[in-house]
């Protein structure tokens, strides 16, 4: 999709929003600028209790979390949204501490996890990631 165009759910609807969760400042600053450039409303949050309490607030179309932060874990974020929101897309990424990026992105798939990406990533393989998930959720409506 062209640089400025827009995600929308219908015609005349509201731009599809995400919900970036990471501790890190620099990738949540990158993940945002690629979103916003692809068109879509971007919400940030720096680590899971944050980013809990602006889904509570918004209820984005698709949340994309970091695994390993302080103050509450991807994994355990993952659990809660899967319970309270059974449909909502869930990326889960992760750089992993000492190479268990794998692991790690295994057990968020188990936990509920609709996608994982591996850091580092390009920006298209997460802009992929995202309309794979989000292209059956709005083709057919709500």
């Amino acid at each position: 999709m062209p640089s400025g165009t827009s995600h929308t759910r219908d015609e005349g609807a509201h731009p599809v929003s995400i919900l970036v969760i990471d501790d890190d400042e620099p990738l949540r600053g990158f993940l945002r600028e690629v979103l916003d450039q692809a068109g879509y409303r971007v919400l940030v949050a720096g680590n899971g209790n944050e980013g809990s309490e602006l889904y509570a607030r918004h209820h984005p179309d698709l949340v994309l979390t970091d695994i390993v932060m302080p103050e509450k874990e991807g994994m355990e974020l993952i659990m809660e949204l899967r319970r309270d929101h059974p449909t909502l897309p869930i990326i889960a990424m992760s750089g992993g501490n000492a190479g268990f990026s794998g692991s790690y992105l295994t057990v968020a798939s188990k936990l509920g996890a609709s996608a994982t990406l591996a850091k580092p990533f390009t920006a298209s393989h997460l802009l992929t990631a995202i309309e794979q998930l989000l292209e059956p959720r709005f083709a057919t409506g709500r």
